[in-house]
This record gives structure tokens, C-alpha cells and sequence, in this order.
């Protein structure tokens, strides 16, 4: 009778042995927190998304009208000691417009719309208010929003993240005391992200009679930074 061998594979697991520091507790304990920081104040500039829009019976006919009001209001801006490099475009587009029938018939054309808008940095703030008015009178329309911005944000990040920082360390240090640890050095830190004034939408349609004497108000603004730090336990 033949010999019958059997065969059994051999399987070795290697396991992970845990650090350990020199004090026989584990290597690496942490404390992981999240640090919020803000700073205000007085905002230097003014930006303003100001906007053409014209009808007519043919594009070419609503875009002719669009051209002529919107360089009439480019020049009005230029008038006002806004820079050349301070007016972009930011929307240009032409519609057609139709007449929808309530008995679900076919709809009808009735023409069609151009619109075009142009972003504006205003840098002398108190002129604002005559600014707005000055390019309604040229031939703007639309409001679309209206924001208060600074011409150098780094100072006022620089001031957000210390407080971020402070914030931090601050958590760190509680949850440190009511644990019964040391807190220890910091690990690591990233920015979770920056958090600045937005555009306020206003949508509007403007008329000359509307614009007189157009108040600007500034107030503060805020600048916040949210960032994890992660300190080491002692």
C-alpha cells in the first residue's frame, strides 16, 4: 500500500507590536481639537455688480440699446475716478422673449432681452452713494449685489488665526484638566478653511428717480479661520 502523506500549509501571523515609550505607556496619545477665530473692522472698499438691460425686437436691435447705455455707464464709473483695471465684466448674455399662451398654444415671440454687467471696485467708499447714482442716471438698471471687502486682508487673517490658535489651545487645556493629563507639544495643525465677506444679492431694477442721494453704510467686517490642532498627552 502506498504511503499517503499529507501535506498542511504552515501559516505564521506576524502581530503589530504596539510603541512604547521609554515610561512603558503607549507612544502616541493625543487630543484633537477644532479652533475658531475672528477678526473685524472697517472695510476700505466697496464692490459693486451694476447692470445694463435692454429690449428690443431683434438681438441685434437689444444689443445695439445694451452697448450704448452700458459704455454710456462705463464712463460715468471712469468719470468717477474708478480705474480702468477696477471695472470687469462679469455677465453678458441675450434672450429670446416669449408670450405664453394660458390655453397651452404655441408660445409667441416678442422679442428679446440683453443684459450685461460689470463688477466695480469702489476704493473711496464715501463716494459710493454718488457713484450708484451717477451710473443710474448714464443708463444702469440693475442692482445685482453690493459688498464691502478690504484692499489688504492679510492683517486681519494674521489676527483670525492667532485667535484660531488661542481658541485651540484654549479646548486643549480644558479637556487636558478634566482628564488628569499633561497637555504636551502640538503635533499638527491645518487650516480647515477661511471665511470672508460675500457679495449681499440685491436684484433690483433702478430708475434715476430712485437714485438720489443713495446712502452707503459700511459698518464692520469679519474675518474667520477654523483650523485642528493636535497636541501630544504628556
Amino acid at each position: 500500500m502506498r504511503a499517503l502523506t499529507l501535506i498542511f500549509p504552515v501559516i505564521t501571523i506576524f502581530a503589530a507590536a504596539p510603541a512604547f515609550a521609554d515610561d512603558d505607556t503607549f507612544a502616541i496619545r493625543t487630543i484633537s481639537v477644532t479652533g475658531e477665530g475672528e477678526a473685524s473692522a472697517t472695510p476700505d472698499m466697496m464692490i459693486l455688480n451694476i447692470g445694463v438691460e435692454t429690449e428690443g425686437a431683434t438681438a441685434a436691435e437689444a444689443l445695439k440699446k445694451n452697448a450704448a447705455q452700458m459704455n454710456a455707464t462705463i464712463n460715468a464709473i471712469r468719470d468717477g475716478g474708478v480705474a480702468k483695471k477696477d471695472i470687469q465684466t462679469s455677465n453678458l448674455s441675450v434672450n429670446a422673449r416669449y408670450n405664453y399662451p394660458r390655453d397651452g398654444s404655441t408660445p409667441q415671440l416678442t422679442g428679446y432681452q440683453a443684459s450685461n454687467s460689470v463688477r466695480v471696485k469702489i476704493h473711496e467708499i464715501d463716494k459710493a452713494g454718488r457713484m450708484i447714482d451717477r451710473t443710474v442716471e448714464s443708463g444702469a438698471n440693475r442692482l445685482n449685489s453690493i459688498s464691502f471687502a478690504f484692499s489688504d486682508e492679510k492683517p486681519l487673517l494674521e489676527k483670525a488665526r492667532k485667535n484660531a490658535v488661542a481658541d485651540a489651545r484654549s479646548k486643549a487645556e480644558l479637556y487636558a484638566d478634566a482628564s488628569g493629563v499633561k497637555l504636551g507639544k502640538v503635533l499638527q495643525i491645518s487650516e480647515g478653511g477661511i471665511y470672508a465677506p460675500r457679495p449681499v444679492p440685491v436684484s433690483a431694477r433702478l430708475k434715476a428717480a430712485d437714485a438720489a442721494a443713495t446712502p452707503i453704510t459700511t459698518g464692520e467686517s469679519t474675518v474667520s479661520v477654523n483650523l485642528n490642532i493636535i497636541y501630544a498627552i504628556e
